[in-house]
Order: structure tokens, then C-alpha cells, then sequence
């Protein structure tokens, strides 16, 4: 994006402020972070219009050149190192043999570096730009939870599993502590979250096999996916291998670690079981996630609409449970070859998408998988693809008590 485009959003972000405009529609307007609208209300607020123009990147200060023998000897001494059999050449191993002539003080490891560089004797790696990722609470409209785990050890080995699920955009969280990660414990957390925050419209996680049924099988539909589709919940499955997706969860995880289990020394399993629940509390009511603008999150999720999922309707949670009318959706990257994965089978897109996000929706009542794809969060989907996805059996309807409103 052009400084042009740019200055006009943080104009666009201001104008919504001194409108009384939430910083969560700010946001979900401008397409930009919690950070960046703190950035740019600051220097509104000290400097007005004239504060959201970009300020030069020139340093205030040039730090002071090495003479011509100083060069010359960064430079001869680079060219040796690199003639020996063994050894290293980088900056540090540099500065050693400069030592051995020059005594002390030696030139710094960063003029070494601008040295080399201004010479051609090391390549400046070029970091290829991220691709548009279509991030989904900007996606998609409706309650949207976001679920993940950490895990620790205790002193004498057991292992610590934290479930961790985020309303995000109350911040709103639910925890769980466990001795494992499977089925049974994540669909135990899932139903103290969906009684608690209420039942969500959409949920984003990674590709866990707890989550998503297993690696081998093609097109298993797992019980956690399953009791997802029970419920009425669309399920999102973020890119594979990337953690920073789920980035908000994550720093949740990071905060528990921080805030509560590094503060603390747990002798037992139960110990842990018992302590936790302060640092729910203290989450809830204390803490001020930078996002909610000064609010706590049980002040912002008094506001957000639920339906608690019911004792009734747990009671009468079938024991095997069908494939349920709904959606599944997949975040994937595409790979050089101009697929992505499903489920455990590949799907063709198109290699003119190699490195790009697409998103791939199997509907399950429809028996049909699209791939979509968004050049940028200024342009509209556009549908690449559409498979015939075959689903053995027969796909129940959803209950009506689980249907959520049609959005535009």
C-alpha cells in the first residue's frame, strides 16, 4: 500500500474515533492492528492532523566512518578467512584477527557488517513479503472463539496440558487443565466453554489431531468435528505449521506462562487444578488487553449476545454422533505445485496461486468442496473451485435450536 492510501486510512481511523466509533469497529474498518491504531491516536492526540503523516526513517545521527586502512583491513581480513579450510568469517571471527593488529578499540561488529556489505563480500538477505492472509475476524460475522493449548512439566516429569479458548472480540476466556490432550478432555473443555461464553458461531484452531481426527484416513470426520457440526459451530482449521495464525490465543498461552505458572511452584498435578482459577479472575476482571481499549473482558463480554449451551441439551447429545449439515473451512497455503490439502487428500487450485492463502469450504448437506480466494482485504472473494465432495451416509440436520441468524 501506497503512503497515500495509508495517510487516508489513519485519517479514516481518526474520523471514527472523534465520531465515538469502538475501537473493535475500528479495526474490523480499517483492516489494520490493535497496535497500529495506538500508534497513530497517540500522535493524533499530540500533534493533530500533522502527526499521521509518516515521519523519515533517516537516523538523527551518522555514525562515524572507518578510515580507508581500517576498510582495507575489514576487507583483506575477510578475503583470508575465507581461504582457510577451517574457521569462521563472519563479523566476530573479524574482529578477533583485527584485535591481534589493531589492539584495542576495534571497529564495532556493525560497521564490520556495512564494511562487507558496501563491498559486495556478503549478500543482505531480502525478506519476501508474508501473502494476504485473509485473517478470519475480519472474514466473517458472528461470534467468533478462538481454541489452543500449551502444556508445561512439573518437577518431577508429569506433564501440565492448559486449554486456553478466546472470545476474540471480548478477549473473554475459558481454561482447562489437564493431564492429556485427547478427545474426551477437549470436548470436556469445549462444553465448560460454550456453557460459559456461549455457544460461537465460528471456531478457529489448528490442525491438531484432537481437533481435526487424524492424518491417515481421507475425508474423517472426527468426533470433535462431528460434536462441532452437532452444534451448529463452523469450524476453522488455520494454515498448517503456522502458530503466529492463532496468534491471539497464543499470547494468551504466553500470559498464563508469564503471569501465573513461572510465578509459582506447583508440587503436584492438583496443585495446578487448584490454583488456576485465579488466574482466570485475574484475567477477566484485572488485566486490560491492549485491543479492548481499557475495558476488562468480562466488561466487554456483558455485551456479546449467547446462547449457553443448556444441561438439557448435553443430556440428549447422542452417543454416536452423525455428520451434522453445516461447514468446515480450511485456511491453507497453496503449494508450489498449485495444491493444498484437505482432510488428507489434495485438491488442486491453481499453481498462479503458488504461495498464496485460499480459503476451502467443504459443505457437508451439499456434498461440495469451494476453494475461494481474496487478493487483498480490498477485494472481493472469488470463487476458483468447486469439487464434488462425497460424503458416505446420511447427513442429519442441524436442530433448529442451533441455527444461527443468516448474515448478509
Amino acid at each position: 500500500m501506497d503512503s497515500e492510501q495509508e495517510l487516508r486510512l489513519r485519517r479514516q481511523a481518526m474520523r471514527l474515533r472523534l465520531q465515538g466509533i469502538s475501537h473493535t469497529v475500528i479495526l474490523e474498518t480499517v483492516h489494520r492492528s490493535p497496535g497500529w491504531l495506538s500508534k497513530w491516536q497517540k500522535r493524533f492526540d499530540q500533534q493533530g492532523s500533522a502527526g499521521l503523516r509518516s515521519r523519515s526513517r533517516r537516523p538523527h545521527h551518522t555514525p562515524n566512518a572507518c578510515g580507508p586502512r581500517i576498510v582495507h583491513l575489514i576487507v583483506q581480513t575477510r578475503r583470508r578467512l575465507v581461504k582457510q579450510k577451517v574457521g569462521l568469517i563472519g563479523a566476530r571471527a573479524i574482529r578477533r584477527e583485527l584485535r591481534k593488529v589493531l589492539g584495542k578499540p576495534t571497529p564495532s561488529l556493525t560497521t564490520i557488517k556495512r564494511v562487507l556489505r558496501t563491498h559486495g563480500l556478503v549478500t543482505t538477505p531480502t525478506e519476501t513479503p508474508r501473502p494476504y492472509f485473509p485473517k478470519p475476524l475480519t472474514a466473517i460475522q458472528g461470534t467468533l472463539h478462538a481454541l489452543d493449548w500449551t502444556c508445561r512439566y512439573l518437577e518431577d516429569g508429569p506433564r501440565v496440558y492448559a486449554f486456553h479458548t478466546l472470545n476474540l472480540r471480548t478477549r473473554a476466556c475459558t481454561q482447562s487443565i489437564a493431564a492429556d490432550k485427547s478427545g474426551t478432555t477437549v470436548f470436556q473443555h469445549c462444553a465448560h466453554t460454550w456453557k460459559t461464553l456461549g455457544i460461537p458461531r465460528f471456531l478457529q484452531l489448528d490442525n491438531d489431531a484432537a481437533f481435526c481426527g487424524g492424518y491417515k484416513a481421507p475425508r474423517v470426520f472426527g468426533q470433535f468435528v462431528r460434536l462441532c457440526l452437532y452444534f451448529g459451530i463452523e469450524l476453522i482449521f488455520l494454515p498448517v505449521a503456522e502458530p503466529e495464525c492463532n496468534g491471539e490465543v497464543e499470547e494468551l498461552n504466553g500470559l498464563w506462562g508469564h503471569a501465573f505458572w513461572e510465578r509459582r511452584r506447583f508440587a503436584s498435578f492438583g496443585w495446578v487444578c487448584r490454583a488456576s482459577p485465579a488466574f482466570v479472575r485475574w484475567y477477566l476482571t484485572a488485566y486490560a488487553p491492549p485491543f479492548l481499549a481499557n475495558m476488562t473482558p468480562r466488561q466487554a463480554q456483558r455485551r456479546e449476545p449467547k446462547r449457553r449451551l443448556t444441561a438439557t441439551q448435553m443430556a440428549l447429545l447422542p452417543e454416536a454422533l452423525p455428520i451434522t449439515a453445516g461447514r468446515i473451512h480450511f485456511i491453507r497455503k497453496v503449494k508450489p505445485d498449485g495444491t493444498i490439502a484437505v482432510l488428507n487428500e489434495t485438491w488442486q487450485v491453481s499453481q498462479r496461486l503458488a504461495g498464496k492463502y485460499v480459503w476451502a469450504t467443504v459443505i457437508t448437506h451439499c456434498r461440495r468442496l469451494e476453494i475461494w480466494y481474496q487478493r487483498s482485504a480490498q477485494h472481493a472473494w472469488c470463487l476458483r473451485k468447486t469439487y464434488a465432495y462425497d460424503i458416505p451416509g446420511t447427513v442429519a440436520r442441524l436442530k433448529p435450536e442451533f441455527a444461527h441468524p443468516k448474515t448478509a
